[in-house]
């Protein structure tokens, strides 16, 4: 009987980038400059990036509020 796989299908860059809603050069740009980013995997000379990567990097940016006073 075959196994069924339960990898989740990698995404591109391109795919990233619009789950961020930012240009797939800033997701590239993050990388180069050492900024925070999704991590990624080389696949041969391909940049992809696992689903759960792409969610726990989402998770690590918060809210986006300062905490401070209304």
């Amino acid at each position: 009987m075959a196994e069924v796989s339960t990898v989740a299908p990698l995404l591109t860059p391109a795919q990233v980038a619009d789950l961020l809603g930012v240009p797939e050069k800033t997701l590239f740009a993050w990388r180069a400059r050492g900024r925070p980013s999704p991590r990624a995997v080389k696949v041969g000379r391909y940049l992809r990036f696992r689903p759960d990567d792409v969610r726990e990097f989402i998770d690590s940016l918060g809210d986006g509020t300062t905490g401070g006073a209304p």
